[in-house]
C-alpha cells in the first residue's frame, strides 16, 4: 500500500469532499431510491435503477476517498528544495521538436487540476520531473 504525499491543504480539501458526499450527496441518493422503491416492481423501475448505480458510484467514491486519506502522508512545499523539481514546485518544460514550452506546478493528491496545468507529483510526467535541476533534459 502506497503512501500518499499531499498538503495540508490539499488534505483537508480531501476530507470536506469525504463530509459532503457522506453527509450531503449519499442521503440524496438513498432518498431518491427509497422512493422508486416504493413505486413498485423493481425490475421496470428505470429510477430504481439509475439511483441503485448512483449509489453504487458514490460508495465507490466514498471508499477511494478514504483510502487516499489513510494513506496520506503530509509534506511542506516550503521544506522541500529548492534547486531541483519537488512538490510545490512550477516547473517550464520545453518539447526539443517543436519548441513549444508549458509550465506546470507539481501538487499534492486531491489539488491536481489539469486544465489549471496542477499536476499531481506522483503522476508520470510529474514523476520524470522530481529531482531534475534548471537545465536538465
Amino acid at each position: 500500500m502506497d503512501q500518499i504525499p499531499m498538503t495540508r491543504a490539499g488534505y483537508e480539501k480531501l476530507k470536506a469532499e469525504l463530509r459532503h458526499l457522506e453527509t450531503v450527496e449519499l442521503p440524496k441518493v438513498l432518498d431518491r431510491l427509497a422512493k422508486a422503491r416504493e413505486e413498485g416492481d423493481l425490475n421496470e423501475n428505470a429510477e430504481y435503477q439509475f439511483s441503485q448505480e448512483a449509489r453504487l458510484l458514490l460508495e465507490a467514491r466514498i471508499r477511494d476517498y478514504r483510502d487516499r486519506l489513510a494513506r496520506a502522508y503530509l509534506v511542506d512545499p516550503a521544506e522541500m528544495p529548492r534547486d531541483q523539481v519537488a512538490l510545490g514546485a512550477t516547473v517550464r518544460v520545453k518539447d526539443l521538436d517543436t519548441g513549444e514550452e508549458e509550465e506546470f506546478t507539481l501538487v499534492g493528491a486531491g489539488e491536481d487540476d489539469p486544465n489549471a496545468n496542477r499536476i499531481v507529483v506522483t503522476c508520470p510526467l510529474a514523476q520524470g520531473l522530481v529531482g531534475k535541476r534548471v537545465g536538465q533534459i
